[in-house]
């Protein structure tokens, strides 16, 4: 099992197999950004084979295919399917804003994804036009849809919470989501990049306490895919409700992932500068041996928390770059 300098067992890969993404939320990609990660430089599908066979081989079992949004890469049904066939592999999902996924929601499924969580900041068109640029939402809830037609289990819905953009419509969303047994999860929004910087913040504590009462929500027992969430739960326990709280209660002593973005840098933190490159070795011949050291050696540098309370200006970089 992969440990770090800090006792934490790190079990949870994030892997980017694109920058690309079709919208432009506020909070992630800055408007006219142009500085996408070439294709050439982009790990093939070999190599990310290879290295998730070594992660899997030193302990690592889930793992979550990001972006950008992953369904914009051609054939990556193809890809999850290879990747469902490895040994040691016992979880594999996807994160999606669901654009394309009623396309490709069945033969995702087939392939081997168990789990997707939707990225869905709004019910209302409008508001979802202004925070996407796009007007993408009946498309969105197709795939939703599509995705629980398909049989995915459970489908999280991933709602950032921004003061003064969404946040007076929390209630809706957790109607919506107890309404189809969806799992709803709030996140903080972190100050990566100046996208997040300009969003604005909303501790979510005060939301946690408002649900708890609106719907008699009680703690939830059941681990729910081995995030950070912290989960309360309908009495029927039909529906989660989770919180992920980065800044006003940051979870970074039980942290278990690292990040893999799709030109092959690991990122060991959100908050914190520190990388490792594979790309290198992978295309410079390493040994299973050694790609397994470096993996390792990449997993000391984890860091022991983020910075982002103390230095919110300190990560330039936006979450499409980083892995999602």
């Amino acid at each position: 099992m992969l440990r770090d300098r800090f006792g934490r067992s790190i079990e949870y890969l994030r892997l980017s197999v694109t920058d690309r993404c079709d919208l432009r939320c506020s909070y992630c990609i800055p408007t006219g950004f142009k500085g996408f990660e070439e294709p050439e430089h982009w790990l093939r599908f070999d190599e990310i084979e290879r290295l998730v066979r070594a992660f899997a081989r030193l302990g690592t079992r889930r793992l979550r295919l990001t972006g950008g949004e992953p369904l914009l890469r051609r054939h990556v049904t193809q890809l999850a399917g290879r990747l469902a066939a490895i040994e040691g592999i016992a979880d594999l999902s996807m994160s999606t804003n669901a654009t394309q996924l009623g396309r490709h929601a069945a033969a995702l499924r087939a392939a081997g994804v168990g789990r997707i969580n939707v990225s869905l900041d709004s019910l209302d068109r409008a508001c979802m036009h202004s925070i996407t640029g796009r007007d993408s939402y009946l498309q969105i809830m197709d795939g939703i849809m599509a995705g629980k037609h398909a049989g995915f289990d459970p489908i999280k819905i991933n709602m950032v919470a921004m003061r003064g953009v969404n946040d007076g419509e929390i209630e809706r969303m957790a109607q919506f989501c107890i309404d189809n047994a969806f799992v709803l999860r709030l996140i903080e929004v972190m100050p990566m990049g100046e996208t997040g910087r300009n969003t604005a913040y909303l501790d979510l504590r005060e939301v946690q306490a408002r649900l708890t009462e609106k719907f008699d929500l009680v703690p939830q027992a059941a681990e729910l895919g081995g995030g950070p969430a912290r989960y309360l739960a309908t009495r029927d326990g039909r529906s989660s409700i989770g919180f992920i709280t980065p800044m006003s209660q940051h979870f970074c002593a039980t942290c278990n992932r690292v990040r893999l973005s799709v030109d092959g840098t690991l990122y060991l933190c959100l908050g914190q500068e520190e990388k490792f490159e594979f790309r290198p070795l992978l295309r410079g011949g390493a040994s299973d041996a050694e790609l397994d050291a470096a993996i390792r050696q990449a997993i000391e540098l984890k860091p022991q928390k983020h910075d982002f309370t103390a230095r919110p200006e300190k990560i330039v970089r936006f979450m499409a770059q980083t892995g999602g």
